[in-house]
């Protein structure tokens, strides 16, 4: 007998369906689904450090390191000097990358339009409302297992 389709199984599914969405259109790219968060941060945040990026991306300081360094050899970035801090670097969309960035959005804007529209216009508010809360349970999952592992981790020392 075939087990049941949960919620959970649907939403796996659906991550990977993300996944794949995504690995199709950055072919051939340089693009990888870590260095197109850092673009989209600096889409939606405007020029930063490296040290906000890495915090606002829950990433080490070498792991931005590399993602900006990539991403400025790939043309899609650049580094300025900070106005007021001598030992910070600016990061910021290259003219091409704003542009790409643009269009991604658009994009997204399309998908969400389509993904929404096979949903009934009266179930959309509490689909909205059940994703965010799924969401929200599993951030605060994901950081208590990163809590008790750090924990464990301090005590095995």
């Amino acid at each position: 007998m075939a087990a049941e389709i949960t919620v959970l199984d649907r939403l796996l599914e659906i991550g990977e369906l993300f996944q794949k969405d995504m690995a199709r259109a950055f072919e051939g790219t340089p693009l990888t689904p870590a260095r197109t968060r850092l673009l989209w941060e600096l889409q939606h945040g405007g020029p930063s450090t490296q040290h906000a990026l890495a915090e606002r991306l829950e990433v080490s300081p070498r792991n931005i390191t590399g993602l900006v360094d990539a991403l400025e050899a790939g043309g899609y970035v650049t580094r300025s000097p900070h106005p007021s801090d001598r030992r910070a670097t600016i990061v910021a969309l290259a003219a091409s990358a704003r542009d790409m960035m643009r269009e991604m959005q658009r994009e997204h804007a399309e998908l969400t339009e389509e993904l929404l529209g096979v949903v009934e216009p009266a179930d959309r508010a509490a689909l909205e409302r059940g994703v965010d809360a799924i969401a929200a349970r599993l951030r605060e999952l994901v950081a208590a297992e990163e809590a008790r592992r750090a924990e464990h981790t301090e005590v095995g020392a």
